[in-house]
């Protein structure tokens, strides 16, 4: 490949990354990322009953990695 063209895909190549940068730097310098209403959403719709099933389905989690670590535990058996 010519000198010309490596240079001038370095400098597109510079001058996109640059302008990524700089939206990026907007968009947190305008607040486009923040969610302000995120946690108070959480709350305002998470009853009783939903804390209910995600504990139930925490327990039932940890009860089927206490299963397959004791099935694992049985099956063991050293090499000859």
């Amino acid at each position: 490949m010519s000198e010309n063209i490596i240079i001038v895909m370095i400098g597109i190549s510079t001058l996109l990354g640059a302008t990524g940068l700089a939206a990026l730097l907007w968009g947190v310098k305008t607040g486009q990322f923040d969610d302000k209403s995120k946690f108070i959403d959480a709350a305002r719709f998470d009853g009783e009953e939903e804390l209910r099933d995600a504990a139930m389905m925490e327990e039932k989690k940890k009860a089927r990695q206490k299963k397959r670590a004791d099935k694992d535990k049985k099956n063991y058996m050293p090499a000859d």
